[in-house]
């Protein structure tokens, strides 16, 4: 069912409101603007605001139900006798934990909270499982212990702070977490006996504004392999010793900026493996024994792109690791005694997000997704020796709300010139270009990653196809420089005083479109959350006139207000990558390049859409935006859930959420 498209920059009619969801712009925090002015409902027993956003016709809510109600299904472990998975998956609102018991079998729900579900570990010999869980979204997450069996859980953590990151020992008697219950602020590293949550103790303090984190426990269990992680571009590994805390830097350099992410001990405890991007463009693996004086051995280094995961069966017989080659995943078998290595040909052309070998160590579970498929758990038999591979099982079948998933369109990967140069051509921006069905020229979407150093992939997405069918439009997604995948000089392409750089490129982007013959270059919308969000406002301040809508997801608005108000734990981290607002030059030029001060400029439909109880980039970043747009005359639907954080996790509000996104497009990008 085609949406029929409306004529571009006609407002929607407002339906009577009830006086009582009419509110003043003084009490919606938006400045000077006449109450008459700020059409205010809500919807979702209240919890989802929004702001001069018309009531979504019928027509949308039916056409958008299928590619609504796509699931997805990703591993968390095996079960502790190696006969069925635990997944994680959402049947109502949010994501929970379940268990399968055999390839294509049912799904059996473990959790049954109002709240997703975060993190999810099995202590080692037992189904003993660990969680984390926030509230609202607001990623102070608590620790929580499951016995399946019994179907209760117990909170473990203090109920105050933030805590992420668990470990198990071996024995599975001991809990490994980062936590800022110290105070508040520092990622430290704690320990925690099982059996007595109470008698948690602060192992690693963190009091250098880094992030800091377990790993894995030595087989012995005596030592923990922690991270230390500064920024994309660099980071440290130490080994600490449990009872003395005493630590001891396995890799990293203080001067120069080196990625080092700890993967795990080799199973005799003799050596770790490694991520490293020393002397390289990209992540490979080493391994690198304990000894001391020892040098790491590299053992990618003729793979010419990063490894992004890595795993390794209990026995230390056989390991798998996985590389990012282009966004698209390639899964390789290793054995972890010689280094040999070699690749799983027969793989789906997709991207894989997580493994796990099964207790005995014989079979491989992973996560898959592919523009087709959305994310589902397989299992990939293992042949004789440590290289050998059989068949792949899929064991999970995720809903797709009845849609023909083969007649989705994959994306082409290109690369557009932009403004620079790189031995003496201009330099290639790659991208993801999704093209409809029909004779164009086509409306074009263009979706920014957030991070900044995240990556476009070519992951299943029913927004894209739900895009692509219902408005007709084209969808490009952008690694503009930044983004991570292409090597640690991309990466760092848009640091500091670089940052506008990255929105010259999508400029650049803009110019490709205009010489598509099947595009439309007078209706282009950006879309973005996050950081993607800053691009979206970004690229409006500086391309107004070339873009017909924008719709800013959680976006930063003013690079100082987001260091001094985003959450003190995550402050020091951001401050790497934007640059130190607390630096008087800094300061006036982070002030200098924010949207929120160049607002005058902004002269294109937007949409803002925030979660209340983000901790990431606070609301005050949208609110202020809001106001300043409307001040201005400017149009500006605004979306705010006083249930969530960063992004929407409850289904039904990423419902209302992306009908709005389809009503604002359908309108101001015209039929």
């Amino acid at each position: 069912m085609r949406i029929a498209p409306r004529r571009a920059n006609v407002r929607h009619p407002w339906t009577a409101i009830p006086a009582a969801l009419l509110v003043t712009a003084a009490l919606a925090s938006h400045g000077p603007v006449a109450s008459a002015e700020v059409q205010v409902r809500t919807a979702n027993d209240g919890n989802l605001v929004m702001e001069d956003i018309p009531p979504i016709p019928g027509d949308i809510a039916e056409a958008l139900r299928r590619f609504q109600n796509t699931r997805s299904a990703t591993l968390l472990d095996w079960t502790a006798d190696g006969d069925g998975l635990y997944i994680a998956t959402r049947f109502a609102e949010t994501a929970q934990i379940h268990r399968v018991s055999r390839a294509g079998g049912s799904r059996e729900q473990l959790t049954w909270f109002d709240e997703a579900v975060g993190q999810v570990v099995r202590a080692p010999g037992s189904d003993l499982l660990a969680f984390t869980m926030d509230a609202g979204g607001n990623e102070f997450s608590q620790i929580f212990l499951l016995d399946p069996t019994e179907g209760e859980a117990r909170m473990v953590s203090d109920g105050e702070s933030r805590n992420g990151g668990l470990v198990f020992s071996s024995d599975g008697r001991q809990l490994a977490f980062s936590s800022t219950r110290r105070d508040g602020r520092a990622n430290d590293v704690w320990i925690m006996p099982v059996d007595d949550p109470e008698a948690a103790r602060l192992l690693v303090p963190a009091d250098d504004g880094t992030f800091w984190g377990g790993v894995e426990f030595s087989p012995d269990g005596r030592q923990l392999l922690v991270q230390r992680y500064v920024s994309a571009n660099d980071s440290y590994v130490y080994l600490v010793d449990i009872d003395s805390g005493q630590k001891r830097r396995l890799a990293g350099r203080d001067d120069a900026l080196v990625r080092n992410l700890a993967a795990g001990f080799h199973p005799d405890g003799s050596a770790i493996f490694l991520l490293t991007d020393e002397n390289s463009e990209f992540a490979r693996l080493a391994s690198l024994p304990l000894a001391e004086g020892a040098t790491a051995r590299l053992v990618t280094s003729d793979i010419d792109w990063s490894v992004t995961d890595f795993a390794v069966n209990d026995a230390g017989t056989r390991a798998a690791f996985v590389t990012n080659e282009g966004g698209i995943s390639r899964l390789y078998l290793l054995d972890p005694r010689s280094l040999r290595y070699r690749a799983v040909d027969d793989l789906p052309v997709g991207i894989v997000t997580r493994m796990r070998f099964s207790p005995e160590g014989r079979r491989l579970a992973l996560t898959l997704n592919t523009p087709r498929t959305p994310s589902d758990t397989f299992v990939l038999e293992l042949g004789r020796g440590a290289l050998g591979a059989g068949r792949l099982a899929r064991w999970t079948y995720s809903e797709v709300g009845g849609l023909d998933t083969e007649s989705f369109i994959e994306p082409e990967l290109i690369d557009y010139p932009t403004f620079d140069e790189v031995d003496g051509a201009p330099r290639r921006i790659p991208a993801f270009v999704y093209r409809p069905q029909g004779e164009g020229p086509h409306p074009v979407i263009i979706q920014i990653h957030g991070g900044p150093e995240a990556q476009s992939r070519p992951f299943f997405s029913s927004t894209f196809q739900m895009w692509l069918r219902e408005l007709g439009a084209a969808v490009i997604s952008p690694n503009v420089r930044g983004s991570s995948g292409y090597g640690k000089d991309y990466l760092l392409l848009d640091n500091g005083k670089l940052r506008e750089d990255s929105v010259r490129d999508i400029g650049a982007l803009l110019d490709w479109i205009a010489t598509q013959e099947d595009l439309d270059a007078s209706r282009v919308a950006v879309f973005g959350g996050s950081y993607g969000g800053y691009m979206v406002l970004a690229s409006a301040v500086h391309y107004s006139e070339r873009l017909a809508a924008a719709v800013n997801i959680v976006g930063i608005s003013n690079f100082v207000t987001f260091l001094e108000n985003t959450e003190s734990y995550r402050r020091d981290l951001r401050r790497v990558e934007y640059g130190d607002e607390r630096d008087p030059e800094m300061r006036a030029f982070l002030e200098d390049i924010s949207p929120l001060n160049n607002v005058d400029r902004i002269d294109v439909p937007m949409f803002v859409v925030h979660g209340q109880n983000d901790p990431r980039v606070p609301v005050s970043e949208a609110e202020q935006i809001v106001a300043a747009l409307r001040e201005r005359g400017r149009p500006v639907w605004y979306m705010n859930a006083l249930n969530e954080g960063h992004g929407y996790r409850r289904k039904e509000n990423q419902d209302v959420y992306q009908q709005a996104v389809v009503l604002f497009f359908r309108e101001f990008l015209g039929p």
